[in-house]
């Protein structure tokens, strides 16, 4: 796919690959609409000329970067042929994953399908969510730490649909601590539903990314796929479940010794949290906190741990968090001119 030449007349000096991309690649799919993706490329490597003509993709410039740039175009050709759409956020996220120098292949990251609905495949989107998500496959009991948006729960939810699916399992249970419970609860009007539904939301809404809505509403009216408060756990014990516990920081270590131990045969547990948003009274230790230190060197339980850099949101999120930084910093100079004046 790749051939090496000698310096070209355009770079004098500068040596140059071209690689040819396969014939049953359509290079739109690989350069995207209006070669936005080129552009993604181009802005990566900035010591590197890149030049497209038919299927050959020319580099010039740095010998390393050149390497890597190659190697990225196999990885998008690979992902490319697996059917999968490329958009800048795969491509980015490739380069990230090459320049880590990571043993694992982009594809193998970005092409790994959980659970599809309507059209949409849910997948991971980094390695250290590939390696959480291959955590849940070989162990019983998985803990996913890490900041809000790397995809802790939400992964974890479509690993439960798939075991559903398959037939591993016979029910999914979801369960979150209602926090505010014992305070705010009781001034909500309606039924107990009604009163900690707000609190089970979250889970409600990555489900419906998930399940049909009519197959969603058959399946908890059965009884297959429960969403209860943390308190509705006690004193039962959970065979061929697949089970996850979300806001797990926000358990006392007697609530999380108490989920844990519902544990039946034939069922799997994620417990998910970022014991850095512990919201509990003060005084009040978190579970999550507590329970690395008495499990984790316990055999079939696994604590995965999840990063800033696996955080997985629009890519206009950030762009607009560091506008509204700039803004706030042209703010401060200008108080500060005016403090002078």
């Amino acid at each position: 796919m790749t051939e090496a030449q000698p310096a070209s007349p355009a770079h004098p000096g500068v040596p140059t690959h071209t690689v040819v991309i396969p014939q049953d690649v359509a290079m739109v799919a690989l350069l995207g609409p209006r070669d936005e993706l080129l552009r993604t490329i181009e802005r990566a490597f900035p010591k590197l000329d890149v030049h497209v003509r038919g299927n050959e993709v020319r580099l010039a410039g740095e010998t390393g970067e050149m390497a890597l740039a190659e190697r990225l175009l196999d990885e998008l050709v690979a992902v490319a042929g697996t059917g999968q759409p490329l958009n800048r956020d795969a491509v980015e996220r490739s380069i990230g994953m090459l320049r880590a120098s990571t043993t694992e292949r982009p594809v193998d990251v970005l092409s790994m399908n959980i659970v599809s609905n309507r059209g949409r495949t849910i997948r991971p989107k980094t390695l250290n969510q590939k390696h959480y998500v291959d955590a849940i496959d070989e162990h019983t009991i998985i803990f996913g730490l890490g900041p809000a948006g790397t995809g802790k729960t939400y992964l974890a939810m479509a690993k439960a649909v798939a075991a559903l699916q398959a037939k591993q399992v016979n029910r999914i249970i979801l369960t979150r601590p209602a926090v505010e419970a014992g305070e705010r609860l009781g001034f909500l009007p309606g039924t107990l539903n009604d009163k900690i539904d707000p609190y089970l939301r979250p889970l409600y809404d990555a489900l419906h990314d998930m399940v049909d809505p009519d197959s969603m509403a058959k399946l908890m009216a059965s009884g297959t796929i429960e969403v209860a408060p943390l308190a509705f756990m006690r004193g039962r014990t959970l065979n061929d479940a697949f089970i996850i516990l979300d806001e797990a920081q926000n358990t006392s270590p007697e609530q999380m010794k108490m989920f844990l131990t519902r544990l039946g045969f034939g069922s799997k547990m994620v417990v998910t949290g970022d014991t850095t948003q512990v919201d509990l009274p003060g005084g009040t230790q978190s579970g999550l906190k507590v329970v690395q230190e008495i499990l984790d060197e316990v055999d079939d339980i696994h604590f995965a741990r999840l990063t800033s850099d696996d955080v997985v949101r629009h890519r206009l999120i950030g762009e607009i968090v560091n506008a509204y930084e700039r803004h706030d910093e042209r703010r401060s100079r200008r108080a500060a001119k005016g403090d002078h004046a």
